[in-house]
């Protein structure tokens, strides 16, 4: 086994997170740094701290946003786990079921 997989098998023991929580993260991280998914000539202004992001998280998703901005939500685990600030991965452990919910509310706009 690679060190890269045993980190990650080692985080996602110990915190109970899956690829798919990943995925749905960088995902949120996309649409916090975009809301408007690159439209240009559309301004949206989120208020992050309704939907439970406090501030620092949020600055912290924002750069991961727009480092993978147009990249594939599928990131390898650690790496995005490195990216994170000790606030963000316990909120992102406390919020790892709800991630999915931001792309009900920032729907892509290409779909019918």
């Amino acid at each position: 086994m690679s060190q890269e997989h045993n980190e990650s098998f080692h985080v996602q023991e110990i915190t109970g997170l899956k690829p798919k929580h990943f995925a749905d993260l960088v995902r949120a991280a996309q649409l916090i740094f975009d809301p408007t998914a690159g439209v240009s000539g559309r301004n949206i202004a989120v208020d992050w701290d309704e939907f439970g992001i406090p501030h620092d998280v949020t600055d912290n998703l924002k750069s991961l946003g727009e480092q993978y901005q147009y990249a594939s939500p599928h990131v390898p685990v650690d790496i995005i786990w490195s990216k994170l600030t000790p606030e963000t991965r316990i909120w992102f452990v406390e919020n790892k079921d709800r991630l999915w919910q931001f792309e009900e509310v920032f729907p892509a706009l290409d779909e019918d």
